[in-house]
């Protein structure tokens, strides 16, 4: 009979195998609001189960489990604060994860992943087969469910799209276009960090009204001008370069290469389109994007690519890829020019 797996072991695959029960209690934590709640220091359980509108004893059991992995922290008498990982479920700090976490708790998120087997025996996505359209469908149809989205891509660009600004050298450009840019928040970074650079969003009628709002709340309004359409269609010229933020990932290379070409097209000769995209390493160490490559295939039918791969998919698209900056973040800028 074969020898025991070692403790270390057996526990380390323990607390993979059981992971979906942190990401949902996380979730439940966030849409309660709970960090909200404590942001002016710690309280006892019965005081936060009122002000949530919960079960005192069930809030309890939550808070007491999502404490043993670092996410709050029981004092004595059930009252419970903020840890460093908490403070970043609060909706009123920079960067924070509450939407994120709040999503993945939302049916339309976590159903796909029970249909994971499938995906990985057909290579297509599970989403369609669940809920009948494709995802970015099912949010056009389900404005509740788009919020959310928006909320959370917005929650996740921050830090990322600050580490892009700060990594890149943005000078050599008099107008940059961000397409697929939702709200804007990457733009506005950027543009925030190049006084001199214009931009232009480009993104559907229904997200680039969003944009326009944060554009003028943040004093930007004359620096950039919001465009909608659809950019398997075409991009509009005008621009020096094009960016794309965490785009391309969501399609397969037929569909990405669609929109690299308009891009390519719209930018003409000498411009240069910009991808800002987590780069596959190779080997076995761990990084995000080989487990968000899994949500891409469930979910979307897209991919995570490594360099060779991106490389590959610019030549395809008559791009040339030039360098890959690394950022801060997992978030590589990803060069690419028109020769």
């Amino acid at each position: 009979m074969p020898e025991p797996a070692p403790l270390a072991s057996l526990l380390a695959l323990q607390n993979l195998i059981l992971g979906k029960w942190v990401s949902q209690a996380v979730s439940v934590a966030a849409k309660l609001g709970i960090a909200d709640l404590l942001k002016d220091g710690s309280r006892p359980c019965d005081e936060l189960a009122r002000a949530a509108e919960v079960d005192a004893t069930a809030l309890y059991r939550l808070l007491r489990a999502l404490a043993s992995v670092g996410v709050f922290t029981e004092e004595a008498d059930r009252r419970f604060a903020l840890t460093p990982m908490a403070e970043l479920l609060r909706s009123d700090v920079r960067g924070s994860l509450r939407a994120v976490a709040t999503m993945t708790g939302e049916e339309w998120t976590w159903r796909p992943w029970g249909e994971l087997h499938r995906s990985v025996k057909t290579g297509e996505r599970a989403f369609d087969g669940i809920f009948g359209m494709p995802p970015f469908a099912y949010l056009a149809a389900n404005p509740g469910a788009a919020a959310v989205f928006d909320e959370a891509m917005t929650g996740w660009s921050v830090q990322n799209s600050l580490a892009v600004a700060a990594a890149y050298d943005f000078s050599g450009i008099g107008a940059l276009m961000d397409v697929g840019g939702g709200h804007g928040y990457l733009l506005a970074t950027i543009l925030k960090a190049n006084p001199a650079l214009r931009g232009v969003l480009f993104e559907t009628a229904e997200v680039s009204e969003g944009a326009k709002a944060r554009f003028a709340a943040e004093g930007l309004a004359d620096r950039c001008q919001v465009a909608s359409g659809d950019f398997f269609a075409a991009v509009p010229a005008g621009a020096d370069a094009c960016i794309l933020k965490s785009v391309i990932h969501d399609w397969d290379d037929s569909h990405a290469t669609t929109i690299l070409r308009n891009c390519r097209q719209a930018v003409g000769p000498g411009g240069r389109v910009l991808l800002a995209e987590m780069v596959v390493p190779p080997g076995n160490d761990p990084h995000v994007a080989k487990l968000l490559d899994l949500e891409m295939l469930i979910m979307v039918g897209g991919h995570e690519r490594t360099e060779v791969q991106f490389r590959d998919l610019l030549a395809g698209a008559g791009l040339r890829l030039t360098r890959i900056v690394p950022t801060a973040s997992p978030t590589c800028v990803i060069e690419a020019v028109v020769d």
